[in-house]
């Protein structure tokens, strides 16, 4: 028997489940590159490179392992330009006696996978994803019966389950979040490391230029690019960032400093979704340096919480609510999203910085992502679905799972409430604590309005008010309203004056 296993291109791992259960003697493997994934949204130029040159290269390692690969390029003639289709053809020349893959990650894609039993007669295997920690089931009866689901909950199961950081039954150090040590602002003088970097070798060339040619339209700068596109040479830059960034980490992961991209970041996020670096084996590399003395507290749970905390979480809200949670959009936003978010060309120099850094990196750290760019959007009222499709386009590490809750949920609180207690809002104040962008900035952050005044200042009032008979009854927010009503009626009406001048020039 002839089992046909269909390989994703954020499926790119040795111990994937499909690939333990198939017969590398008998079995065969289908992996497609397929214009409809590259498309559905306008991927960013090195995001479709990175994985078009990891998923090749991934099948080169199958092939040398044993395994009979077919590998369907993007610009082969007979390549139908979509998974439906290439299985299609695959199953027509091969005569398989059963389709067998690991789930997939994303519900559209789910959705195809459900049809294809009964379009191609064939018995179709579904196995779970266990590079994950929390399965469907085991979050969903988590979530049963609570009002809210609060990530911070979930955290501590996971803590308890995988035993990372934990001291018997207590966490280390007796307290489970050190996110009150990760918020000191960066300084210039810091010594910011770089992270790995990769030369192209043949195969990553090849890739360049056929995304230079079939995607030249599409958003961001195709080179230099530099990322890893193999196993060993994401695990090379999992060393360096132990090495080099994460003692530091915890300290700086919120800040933001004008030409630094990366400060202490790791930059992993892309290898881990992709598959190149297993989720859980980080985390224990990570728990390892804290150990052994190298990193402090902080740095390590701060950086164990973003993957088996929030990682986790999201993907569990994600399968939760989808379908209908792509089209939630709690405040009725209707503003399309700024052409300056595609350029990078405006006077506010945090926007400046963080959307030109994502144009030339596909890469902005999670800071730039919810409290430059996607505060703004929310404060300005733009339509979450426009801001979700754009994130989705142009990071490299974002997949529909984890880029809609983050960005949809907790940056636009697009779903209510169901993510975050509160919408994560906030004036120039905010960026100015955590970054030297307002040095740098043609508008003023102290003056509140006028034409001089940055534009957060006033559009974080505007946003408050303009939303008010949907967040005055919010716990969180009763200090911000009751502040707004002890202010003269003059000052009131100058916010509300600057902030629709601005969005006026907006439209």
């Amino acid at each position: 028997m002839t089992t046909l296993v269909l390989l994703l291109g954020d499926q790119l791992s040795k111990n994937l489940s499909s690939l333990r259960k198939a017969n590398k003697a008998e079995d065969r493997v289908l992996m497609c590159e397929v214009m409809e994934e590259a498309t559905y949204v306008k991927h960013h130029k090195k995001k479709i490179a990175f994985l078009f040159s990891a998923m090749r290269h991934f099948a080169e390692d199958l092939r040398e392992e044993g395994w009979q690969v077919n590998y369907v390029k993007l610009d082969d003639p007979n390549n139908t330009g979509s998974f439906t289709g290439e299985v299609e053809r695959a199953v027509s020349a091969w005569k398989p006696d059963k389709l067998l893959l690991t789930e997939p990650a994303e519900w559209r894609v789910r959705q195809m996978v459900d049809g294809w039993s009964e379009a191609f007669s064939l018995p179709v295997s579904v196995l779970p994803d266990d590079r994950f920690i929390a399965d469907h089931e085991e979050f969903n009866s988590w979530a049963n019966g609570r009002k809210q689901l609060r990530m911070e909950y979930f955290y501590r199961e996971m803590r308890r389950k995988t035993g990372l950081l934990m001291n018997g039954p207590e966490p280390e150090g007796g307290k489970w979040n050190y996110d009150s040590e990760n918020r000191k602002p960066a300084k210039a003088d810091l010594f910011m490391p770089e992270p790995k970097q990769f030369k192209p070798d043949a195969i990553t060339q090849e890739v360049l230029n056929l995304v230079e040619i079939r995607f030249g339209n599409h958003f961001g700068d195709l080179e230099p690019f530099w990322f890893a596109v193999t196993a060993e040479q994401a695990q090379v830059s999992l060393d360096h960032f132990l090495y080099a960034a994460l003692p530091s980490f915890g300290d700086y992961q919120d800040a933001m400093l004008v030409g630094e991209k990366f400060l202490y970041h790791s930059l992993l996020s892309a290898y881990i979704n992709a598959g190149l670096l297993d989720p859980l084996d980080v985390c224990r590399r990570v728990e390892t340096e804290y150990r052994k003395g190298r990193v402090p507290l902080n740095a390590a749970e701060g950086f164990i919480r973003q993957i088996i905390g929030w990682r986790e979480y999201v993907r569990g809200i994600y399968w939760l609510k989808m379908p209908d949670y792509v089209r939630e959009n709690f405040f009725a936003a209707s503003r399309k999203l700024p052409q300056f978010y595609w350029t990078g060309e405006t006077d506010m120099k945090c926007l400046s910085e963080a959307i030109t850094q994502t144009k030339e990196e596909a890469y902005a750290h999670h800071i730039q992502r919810l409290m430059v760019t996607g505060n703004f959007a929310m404060l300005a009222g733009v339509d979450p679905h426009e801001v979700h499709e754009w994130y989705l386009a142009v990071y490299a590490d974002a997949y529909e799972w984890v880029e809609l809750p983050n960005t949809l949920g907790m940056s636009q609180f697009g779903d209510g409430g169901l993510l975050g207690s509160k919408p994560y809002a906030a004036s120039g104040n905010y960026i100015n604590k955590m970054s030297d962008y307002c040095k740098h900035c043609r508008f003023d952050v102290k003056q509140k309005t006028g034409e001089d005044a940055c534009p957060f200042n006033a559009l974080y009032w505007d946003f408050l008010v303009r939303n008010q008979n949907k967040l005055a009854n919010n716990p969180r927010l009763g200090q911000v309203y009751r502040t707004w009503n002890k202010m003269d009626k003059a000052k009131r009406d100058e916010y509300l004056a600057s902030a629709n001048t601005f969005l006026a020039s907006l439209d």
